[in-house]
């Protein structure tokens, strides 16, 4: 599997909102995911006979070494009884990795839990720093206007 923060909240309504500031921070979709036990997310799409099989597979997917067996089997049966909820990122890069980290302890994570973060393409998601991304890549406007259509159409009206 590739490189994965996993991140374990108390309850499912802190990680919801941590799912969402992600997104919102620049991170796809797809890269980001709630596993919950009323939101199993792709752990409900593995084979198993029992959700908490599901939930094992999963984890045992996402930590995938010998040492983590242990830690993925005991997250399955917290997730299954609902004590636990969890928010997996992918990371792509050094810069990702530090917000993705950021933002998940940031939110009171009780735990976060990294695998294979060495092994990572570059590509880049998450911004730098809060703001509009248009203003790294285009010169200061004088109106102040942060929407691309304003600054290389200043004189037309939108």
């Amino acid at each position: 599997m590739s490189a994965v923060l996993l991140a374990v909240f108390n309850d499912f309504g802190t990680a919801d909102q941590v799912r969402t500031r992600l997104v919102r921070d620049g991170f796809p979709t797809d890269r980001v995911e709630l596993t919950a036990r009323g939101e199993p997310g792709r752990a409900g799409l593995q084979p198993g006979g029992s959700s908490e099989e599901q939930f094992r597979k999963y984890y045992c997917t996402l930590l995938s070494r010998a040492d983590e067996r242990e830690f993925c089997q005991a997250l399955a049966q917290r997730v299954q009884t609902g004590t636990a909820t969890t928010i997996a990122v992918h990371p792509r890069g050094d810069i990702e990795t530090q917000r993705a980290a950021q933002i998940l302890e940031g939110a009171g994570a009780n735990e976060v839990v990294g695998h294979d973060l060495e092994k990572q393409s570059f590509e880049q998601a998450a911004a730098r720093s809060d703001g509009y991304w248009v203003r790294h890549f285009m010169p200061d406007n004088p109106t102040g206007a942060d929407c691309i259509y304003c600054r290389l159409f200043p004189g037309h009206r939108h």
